[in-house]
């Protein structure tokens, strides 16, 4: 799958974000296992609700971190949507 910045990316149905209280992080959950994620993942997948496009995903991040994030966003999408852990609802 492609991500694009006309994507509307979602969570697969099944993944769900946690956090782990040993490792005092937040953690991505899915049946086959689970993915430790930095602030800016779960900032970022915290967005992704198939509503906003990546465009206002990127937009709305880079206005919270003050800088361009469009490239590292639509990369880590793009990485998820490999895993089929992330699905476009444009398509």
């Amino acid at each position: 799958m492609t991500i694009t910045a006309a994507s509307r990316p979602k969570l697969w149905r099944v993944a769900r974000i946690g956090f782990d209280r040993v490792r005092q992080r937040p953690v991505l959950l899915y049946p086959e296992g689970a993915m430790f994620l930095n602030e800016t993942g779960k900032a970022i997948l915290e967005l992704c609700d198939g509503n906003r496009t990546v465009a206002e995903i990127v937009r709305e991040l880079g206005d919270r971190y003050h800088a361009d994030v469009e490239h590292d966003v639509t990369e880590y999408l793009a990485r998820l949507a490999d895993r089929s852990l992330v699905t476009d609802l444009t398509n």
